[in-house]
């Protein structure tokens, strides 16, 4: 149950540690088929299709990196005419102001440098980082060769022995028990 003293409310979450990729998928999967709502997967490197099986929404990344590739072309294409063609007009070769073969690789860079900062900036405030963030990891150990599955006490009807018998049960590691993790 949340803390709500002080006007704070503090999440509580129980965390199990996994020796190995195949044994975080099937406890997945198998609390899942248990009811278990899961929080989120921790891993030292990304599992394929984890999502799918924890159930996140598909992440709507992609459509921000068309959007920002979108501004990057509208944007060359508004300088190259602004500056060719109206703010100091040029006749180079007997061409006109606004040749498109000329304008292909500065809108090819552009829309990519404006995809690229966009993603960046995306990512970031997406995923609540940034200078002066403070850090917050459900386990240290997932930096190295662990996985973490993390489960939301708040979000289930189960107890938290319950859960933590689950994990047990499904192969989380016992020298520690699945433990309670505030944030």
């Amino acid at each position: 149950m949340a803390d709500t003293r002080l006007g704070h409310t503090k999440e509580r979450f129980i965390v199990g540690i996994y020796d190995h990729e195949d044994k975080v998928v099937n406890a997945v999967k198998k609390l899942k088929n248990d009811g278990v709502k899961i929080y989120e997967v921790y891993s030292p490197h990304p599992i394929h299709h984890i999502d799918t099986y924890i159930g996140h929404p598909r992440t709507r990344i992609p459509i921000a990196a068309f959007l920002f590739g979108a501004l990057g072309t509208l944007s060359a294409i508004t300088l190259i005419i602004y500056t060719m063609g109206i703010d100091w007009p040029m006749i180079i070769g007997g061409k006109n102001f606004v040749a498109i073969p000329t304008m292909v690789p500065v809108t090819f860079e552009l829309t990519v440098l404006i995809s690229a900062l966009g993603m960046v900036a995306t990512f970031l405030v997406s995923n609540n980082m940034g200078p002066g963030k403070k850090e917050f990891m459900f386990d240290r150990r997932t930096t190295d060769d662990k996985y973490a599955l993390v489960v939301d006490l708040d979000a289930n009807t189960l107890g938290e022995e319950q859960i933590r018998d689950l994990m047990v049960k499904y192969g989380a590691e016992t020298d520690p028990l699945p433990r309670i993790v505030e944030r």
